[in-house]
């Protein structure tokens, strides 16, 4: 005589499969939005490490504040600091994106008895600037994330980091709490 086959029985497993869909089916929009505050996190702790990237920046070379992300950069090649590669911040940050967010930069420099103002857009440097520069600004705004998941956050001098859940923030925008 023939043993009778154990096993699971159809109706068994599509129970268990249900099970795990319904399982997913709460965890996923959790991990989501953990996803999403790790990326907003790393912005803001992005834009702290360039405020004091700027600050050890002017103090080292009082020159001012850097005219571009790129001259705060760590480049693979350069391995000792100069005031057009200071090697204060990694070179993925230096890049100007980073965890799902773009950073774009501006600086204003003032050269002696005039006032002239700088843009640099993220990948372009201003190498034969050679003025002070007095005053910058980053944004920081989502770039991997769906329209209206994401805030935005915007730094200057000041070191006040300052939010946006709407549009690109800027200063006139209320500073993070904490």
């Amino acid at each position: 005589m023939r043993d009778k086959a154990r096993g699971f029985s159809l109706i068994e497993l599509l129970i268990v499969v249900a099970i795990i869909l319904i399982i997913a089916a709460i965890a996923i929009p959790d991990l989501l939005k953990s996803r999403q505050a790790a990326q907003q996190a790393s912005a803001v702790g992005s834009l702290r490490t360039i405020n004091t990237s700027e600050v050890t920046y002017s103090s080292t070379y009082t020159l001012g504040f850097s005219y571009s992300l790129q001259v705060l950069d760590n480049p693979d090649s350069v391995t000792v600091a100069t005031a057009s590669d200071a090697l204060l911040i990694d070179s993925v940050l230096g890049q100007a994106v980073k965890s799902a967010y773009g950073f774009s930069y501006w600086a204003s420099a003032v050269p002696a008895g005039s006032v002239m103002a700088c843009a640099n857009p993220p990948g372009q440097s201003n190498a034969a600037s050679t003025s002070n520069v007095t005053a910058y600004g980053i944004n920081a705004s989502p770039i991997l994330c769906a329209a209206g998941n994401g805030n935005y956050y915007f730094t200057d001098q000041s070191g006040v980091i300052r939010m946006n859940n709407a549009q690109v923030a800027s200063n006139t925008d209320p500073p993070l709490a904490g």
